[in-house]
């Protein structure tokens, strides 16, 4: 019991942290949309770069975070020494991937699209390059069960990155007007895409001080034997890993290359991107459910075969993220604001790219079969179906359409995916999960939907105060059919 509630402590900060960190990442997408205009592509060529050092990210990384865990915690291998070899591993790919790109960087950032900003590409290479090798101590700090270090550091680079980005993209403007000499030694105004990598640069580089502490007292020497069978273990993860980010950014890397004209690529990217972030919402509401079902879920696993619990999951995820939609399309006289007045002709991608989470979502839950009969290579030929499909429609379809071709794209690789594991999945490790049930709340959640937006109401404060009651009746449903606030932790205390 007191090893259970250990861990609800320690997935409850590294959650908080998570949740609150990419919630105060959304708040720089208001002050990038306001300063770079939709018309400029800018916004876009921060989205397309990004979508790249995802990608890079998880190559350098190479697996090795799972396979620190998985040989630190052998009792025949020496923690410090799996540590020492996993640094020496994933600093060494970085430094090679470092130096040819620096080799090669005129090349390289004229085949991305850059050829007059190899800036862009080499601060870039920089930062995802320090990114991979702070994923080891950040992995050593989880190892060792010290999640508020791990917290810490993470939330001060955030806080950091967006300091700086306020003094960037506001600050120096307003003082290059109003006290030129302090700002004319270094601020150039139009160069504000790359202000926001020279933020970046600058708090990745700030992070590694904090872990002197983790990085002292080693062996840098590494043990062949040892770094061979970490990496035998760690390239399938690599694999794996490399074809799941690239379900989430293939579209954001490609969509320049996909008009004649890529100056138009980048300003749809922009677009896309930006108002994707409100739908990014959902992702916020999901991961906190993560966070808190997970624990329970492996805790229970303990148990032989508790595919009751599996089922209960998904049903609660579904109910959650049905809730989060709603939330979400609700209340978007609000949630517009998040991005600047000339994106907004983008909005109607959210409720689109809102589905591919929830599909994303639903997937996740599904994917505990493969992992519970060790046929996790399910999940790597699921991943690449998704992604073809993600591809070919974007290739086929956006040229066209635009990027709501991107965001249906996005659907229906997720939605594939989904299918085909829950299927199969019967096949190898059947669940019943409660079909029926999701579905009444599917549809309901569909009826209030679309009511929340025939009905017209020309006022805003009595159309947000006519969808909440509407949010009401679904959360009324909540507690009437599966949550009962007697079951509820503090709020059962008031409850005879």
């Amino acid at each position: 019991m007191a090893g259970l509630k250990s861990l609800a402590k320690d997935t409850a900060i590294y959650g908080l942290s998570s949740i609150v960190g990419r919630f105060l990442n959304y708040l720089l997408t208001p002050l990038y949309t306001e300063v770079l205009a939709a018309s400029s592509g800018k916004y876009g060529i921060v989205s397309n770069v990004y979508a790249y050092t995802a990608l890079i990210l998880v190559f350098l990384t190479f697996g090795m975070e799972t396979g620190f865990f998985r040989f630190a915690n052998k009792t025949t291998e020496d923690p410090k020494k799996v540590y020492a070899n996993s640094l020496i591993f994933v600093g060494g790919l970085s430094l090679i991937f470092v130096v040819l790109c620096f080799l090669f960087l005129d090349p390289i950032s004229s085949l991305l699209g850059y050829p007059d900003h190899p800036d862009y590409i080499a601060m870039m290479v920089l930062v995802v390059a320090l990114d991979s090798f702070q994923c080891i101590p950040f992995a050593y700090l989880r190892y060792q069960k010290r999640p508020i270090k791990f917290a810490a550091i993470k939330l001060f680079n955030i806080v950091g990155l967006i300091l700086l980005n306020l003094f960037f993209l506001l600050l120096c403007p307003w003082l290059d007007v109003h006290a030129h000499s302090l700002v004319s030694w270094f601020y150039d105004p139009e160069y504000l895409v790359g202000y926001i990598f020279v933020a970046n640069l600058i708090m990745t580089s700030v992070q590694m001080f904090f872990f002197i502490p983790e990085l002292r007292g080693l062996v840098w020497r590494p043990d062949k034997a040892l770094l061979k069978r970490m990496v035998n273990y760690s390239f399938p993860i690599l694999i794996f890993g490399l074809v799941g980010i690239l379900n989430q950014t293939v579209d954001k890397m490609i969509y320049p290359f996909l008009f004649e004209d890529r100056q138009e690529g980048l300003v749809q990217l922009g677009i896309y991107s930006a108002t994707s972030k409100v739908a990014m919402v959902m992702a916020m509401f999901t991961q906190a459910f993560r966070y808190a079902y997970e624990p329970f879920v492996f805790g229970k696993s303990r148990n032989s075969d508790d595919r009751g619990t599996y089922a209960a999951a998904m049903k609660y995820f579904f109910i959650f993220s049905m809730l989060a939609f709603l939330a979400v399309m609700f209340y978007m006289d609000l949630l517009r604001y998040m991005v600047a007045s000339d994106y907004w002709e983008g909005l109607s991608v959210v409720a689109i790219v809102m589905g591919a989470e929830i599909f994303k979502g639903i997937y996740f839950n599904l994917s505990f079969w493969y992992k519970l009969t060790d046929e996790t290579q399910w999940g790597a030929y699921f991943s690449l179906i998704g992604c073809g499909v993600i591809l070919a429609l974007n290739i086929w379809l956006v040229p066209t359409y635009g990027y709501v071709a991107s965001a249906w794209a996005s659907v229906a690789g997720y939605g594939l995916i989904t299918l085909l594991s829950y299927f199969i999945g019967q096949k190898k490790y059947p669940v019943k999960y409660p079909l029926k049930d999701m579905a009444v709340y599917l549809v309901l959640a569909a009826a209030l939907f679309v009511v929340g937006q025939e009905v017209t109401v020309s006022n805003v404060i009595a159309r947000l105060a006519f969808r909440t009651v509407l949010l009401l009746v679904f959360v009324a449903y909540i507690v009437k059919k599966d949550l009962p606030l007697k079951s509820i932790p503090v709020i059962n205390r008031f409850i005879k």
